[in-house]
C-alpha cells in the first residue's frame, strides 16, 4: 500500500525527535536535561499531530498551513484567503494547539488529560529560561515526562498510527538512582513556584481515562540482596520472577464486586449476563489480566479468588459501549 510521503516524513521525524528527548534526558551529566527534553517531547508531539490531521484531510497539504485574508485595492480584507508565507517563503504551518482543536473539529475527542500533559510541557518549553537550578524540579518534571511517554504510545496504539513501537525502548532513567538528595521541598525561585501551581492545577483537573498528567514516581532502596528473591527457570514464555503479595495487589488491584461496579459506571449496556460470564471466562485464562489467588497456596482444593489488572477495561472496551461522556476508568495520578 502506497504512503503519503509527508505523511510519513510527520512520522518519522516524530519518531525520532521522541527518541531523541528521551536518549539526552539519560545522559548521566546533562544540565538542561528537562527542559531540552520538553523542546523535543512538544516537537515529537506536533509532529505526530499533524501526520495525523493529514490522514484526516485526505492528506490535503493546505489543512496544515496557516491561511490569510487577501487585501483588496483599498487595503480592506477580502473574503479570499492564502496561505500565509514566513520569511524564506515557505507556509507556515498551524500551531499545536491549533491542530488539537483541528483533530477535535474533524470529530476525532482528545483527552482532557493528554490536553493538559501536552500544554504542561509547553509551558516548561516557553519558560526555560527562568528555571536556573534544574534540582529544584527535577523529580516532579520527570513525572510529566513519564506521563508524556506513555501518552505518545497509548496515541499511537489507540489511534493506530502507523509506528511499530517493538522497534524502540522507550524509558527514562528514575532520577533516584542518579540523585538521592533531590527534594521538591528545596523550590526556592518564584518563577519555579509558579510553575509548580501551574502543573498542579493541572493535576487537579485529571479526568478518569488511559491517558495521564503526571506519573508519580516512588522509588525505595532496600539493603537485602534482590538476587535471593528472584526465581529462574527455563520456559518458552520467558523468566518468571517472584513476586510479593503486595506486589500482586498493586498490579491486580480489583476483585469481581469492584469490577463489576466499574463496569457499571463505565459503560452504558454493561449487563452481567452470559455475554459478560463468557468474556470473563476468557479474560481468566490470561495472566496478565488476571491473578487467580489460594487461600491456602499449598491446599489445591483451597479456595480461590481471582483479581484483576485495571486493563480489563480496555479488554471490555472492545465489547460494551462507554457512557456519554469524554472520559472514564481506573486511576489517578498525581504530582508528590
Amino acid at each position: 500500500m502506497k504512503v503519503n510521503k509527508t505523511y510519513r516524513s510527520l512520522l518519522d521525524k516524530s519518531i525520532n525527535s521522541m527518541l531523541s528527548a528521551i536518549e539526552i534526558y539519560n545522559k548521566p551529566n546533562f544540565f538542561y536535561r528537562e527542559e531540552t527534553f520538553a523542546i523535543l517531547a512538544i516537537n515529537a508531539w506536533e509532529l505526530i499531530l499533524k501526520a495525523f490531521l493529514l490522514k484526516k484531510c485526505r492528506y490535503k497539504i493546505d489543512n496544515l498551513y496557516i491561511k490569510e485574508s487577501i487585501l483588496k485595492l483599498n487595503g480592506e480584507k477580502s473574503i479570499r484567503k492564502k496561505t500565509k508565507l514566513n520569511r524564506a517563503k515557505n507556509p507556515m504551518t498551524i500551531g499545536l494547539f491549533d491542530v488539537i482543536k483541528k483533530i477535535e473539529e474533524k470529530g476525532t475527542p482528545i483527552s482532557e488529560n493528554l490536553k493538559n500533559s501536552i500544554e504542561a510541557l509547553v509551558e516548561l518549553r516557553d519558560n526555560a529560561i527562568h528555571f536556573h537550578n534544574e534540582k529544584e524540579i527535577s523529580k516532579e518534571l520527570q513525572e510529566l515526562g513519564f506521563a508524556c511517554i506513555k501518552n505518545y504510545m497509548n496515541i499511537i496504539k489507540y489511534w493506530k498510527i502507523e509506528i511499530d513501537l517493538c522497534n524502540y525502548n522507550f524509558y527514562l532513567m528514575p532520577l533516584a538512582y542518579v540523585d538521592s538528595k533531590v527534594e521538591a521541598s528545596s523550590i526556592t525561585t518564584e518563577a519555579v513556584q509558579k510553575y509548580i501551581d501551574f502543573v498542579k492545577n493541572k493535576v487537579n483537573e485529571t479526568t478518569d481515562d488511559e491517558y495521564t498528567i503526571a506519573i508519580s514516581i516512588e522509588i525505595q532502596f532496600t539493603k537485602s540482596n534482590s538476587f535471593d528473591s528472584i526465581g529462574v527457570k527455563y520456559a518458552q514464555d520467558g523468566i518468571p520472577i517472584t513476586i510479593s503479595e503486595e506486589d500482586i495487589r498493586i498490579k491486580f488491584p480489583m476483585d469481581t464486586k469492584k469490577l463489576i461496579e466499574t463496569a457499571k459506571e463505565r459503560f452504558s449496556d454493561f449487563k452481567q449476563d452470559k455475554k459478560f460470564n463468557t468474556l470473563m471466562k476468557i479474560i481468566k485464562s490470561n495472566d496478565k489480566l488476571c491473578y487467580i489467588r489460594q487461600l491456602d497456596p499449598e491446599n489445591p482444593k483451597s479456595n480461590k479468588k481471582p483479581y484483576y489488572s485495571t486493563n480489563i477495561l480496555q479488554e471490555l472496551d472492545k465489547n460494551y459501549t462507554k457512557k456519554n461522556r469524554t472520559t472514564n476508568t481506573y486511576s489517578h495520578q498525581h504530582l508528590s
